[in-house]
């Protein structure tokens, strides 16, 4: 399976987001929730999906943090770190959420969609000491159950085209888009040029398809 990037970053990817959570919510006392959202609509978080090495590993967690409310708030954190005896729970939903990113290649903000802050909170009490695998598994299974439509319809819906309309500009026949959807085929396994000509059509990537 491909990951988001090269593991060589994923320590420090993990350890930089845990630092921004940790100082964004205890030192800062922004809502766990709200920096959440500023997180996923900030650059930062599209950079640290793309492997940016910049943001993987050239900065600190709470310069990071920095950058992610000023850019989305125009506001300045200048507010010291508190000293930390031991990791938060804020910390570890960073930490973990990095780990599966990168894991899971998703994006945050779909992530994000179906894990709460409130989620990753009360999932904190019975994974934060557990092997990371056991996040990823409860991870995939919150994220899979949110997201009970393939990629292709969800993707075709909100684009507002109907089956046979993307039968018809894409020149893929009706009834594999209809068993894609219902999952009786498998997207994955199309062909470059059946995948290429469905992307392009609803003008998405070829990778917004792909079941993960």
């Amino acid at each position: 399976m491909t990951r988001a990037y090269r593991e060589i970053y994923l320590s420090n990817a993990q350890s930089v987001l845990g630092d921004a959570f940790d100082y964004s919510v205890n030192t800062c006392r922004i809502p766990g929730a709200d920096f959440v959202k500023l997180f996923v609509a900030s650059s930062v978080s599209k950079r640290m999906e793309n492997g940016e090495p910049s943001v993987l590993s050239g900065k600190s967690g709470i310069e990071i943090a920095m950058e992610i409310v000023f850019e989305t708030t125009g506001k300045n954190l200048e507010l010291k770190p508190r000293e930390r005896i031991e990791r938060s729970s804020e910390y570890w939903i960073g930490w973990a959420v990095a780990f599966y990113q990168w894991y899971s290649s998703r994006r945050y903000g779909d992530i994000f969609k179906a894990l709460t802050f409130d989620d990753l909170q009360k999932m904190y009490y019975t994974l934060h000491e557990a092997d990371i695998t056991k996040f990823v598994d409860a991870a995939d299974e919150r994220v899979k159950e949110y997201f009970k439509d393939t990629n292709l319809k969800r993707i075709r819906t909100t684009y507002g085209c109907t089956q046979a309309e993307l039968a018809k500009e894409s020149g893929v026949s009706l009834r594999s888009i209809q068993m894609y959807e219902q999952r009786r085929k498998d997207i994955n396994k199309a062909s470059v040029e059946t995948m290429y000509s469905i992307a392009k059509t609803l003008g998405c990537t070829i990778e917004d398809l792909i079941e993960k």
